[in-house]
């Protein structure tokens, strides 16, 4: 069997130059590998539930897509089908994995394809579409990205994002009572009404009340610490903002920013500078909202700036610019 790497050779690339945008962090692959799309097999992972997703967008998409050349070989309909790992892509040929899901799945999807050799391409599935935005600029759309792809205006490029102990935060960490507010998201997703009252009267106690989360190493911010601490790698290294909020009202109204929005940074909080590794500490198990996913954690997690091993395709010239 051939080399994996081998079977996905390059076209001529237009421009190495890589977009300009802000969460998170998406740096030009090095000089000698970059290059516009890989000429191979695509795939394209679907996943119809999410954000602005739907079934007539996928349909859409995928015309799209065959109309500039790059018809996919495979749809995987998530989470009917199960998201392909580098095994099953190197045993098909694939040499672009399209992805049209929120960040949430897009995370998930990533974390299967480290080492991977071909490349991955992004595409705004979701709500808040952070990543496909790094990539492919602040006003990005399937239409000019597919456009970009037909007319090898792409390169690869590395991404930086923040290592946890639950695995990597490709766009952003939210750690502390805050990050409760993720379990309420679940509930709108499925449309249970039941789970959603309960998890907004839960999230809101929590952001209230709940153990501080406090930053130890390097110490910065308030010593007593923070209802939610939000960490991503936008910059480079990794960049703390902390958050807190006076009041159950003032705990309703960020709350919901976060979970209709995400938009956490609106909000008033203390910009507690920039390092390459960060420790915080609780009296409690730290709650854990990576890429707007809930995850547990411990009485202290380490945060560490990282290059994801993997290639993502943004879309050229420099977006914005």
């Amino acid at each position: 069997m051939a080399d994996p790497a081998s079977r996905c050779a390059a076209a001529p690339s237009t421009t190495a130059n890589p977009p300009s945008a802000t969460p998170p962090s998406a740096a030009p692959a090095s000089p000698s590998s970059a290059s516009s799309p890989a000429q191979g097999p695509l795939w394209l992972v679907v996943n119809a539930a999410s954000g602005s997703n739907s079934e007539e967008s996928c349909a859409a998409l995928v015309a799209r897509l065959a109309a500039a050349g790059h018809e996919p070989a495979r749809i995987v309909r998530f989470p009917d089908d199960a998201l392909p790992g580098v095994a099953e892509l190197d045993a098909a040929g694939v040499c672009t994995l399209a992805i049209f899901t929120g960040d949430g799945t897009i995370n998930s999807q990533v974390r299967k394809l480290i080492d991977w050799t071909g490349t991955i391409l992004i595409l705004p599935g979701g709500t808040q579409n952070l990543l496909a935005k790094a990539l492919h600029g602040v006003d990005c759309s399937v239409e000019s990205i597919v456009e970009a792809l037909a007319a090898q205006r792409m390169s690869p490029r590395a991404l930086r994002a923040v290592q946890t102990s639950q695995g990597p935060a490709l766009v952003e960490v939210l750690a502390g009572p805050g990050a409760t507010w993720a379990d309420v998201r679940e509930g709108v997703r499925d449309l249970d009404l039941p789970t959603i009252a309960s998890a907004l009267g839960e999230a809101v106690r929590n952001t209230a009340a709940g153990a501080l989360v406090r930053v130890v190493d390097p110490a910065v911010g308030k010593p007593a610490g923070y209802r939610a601490l939000r960490v991503d790698a936008v910059a480079g290294p990794l960049t703390l903002d902390g958050y807190d909020v006076e009041g159950v009202g003032d705990v309703a109204a960020q709350g919901l920013a976060m979970l209709v929005k995400r938009d956490f940074r609106a909000g008033p909080h203390d910009e507690l500078g920039t390092c390459e590794r960060v420790t915080v500490e609780s009296d409690a198990p730290i709650a854990l909202m990576l890429d707007g996913e809930r995850f547990d954690g411990g009485l202290s997690e380490t945060f560490t700036a990282i290059t994801l091993p993997v290639q993502f395709l943004g879309s050229s010239p420099r977006a914005g610019g």
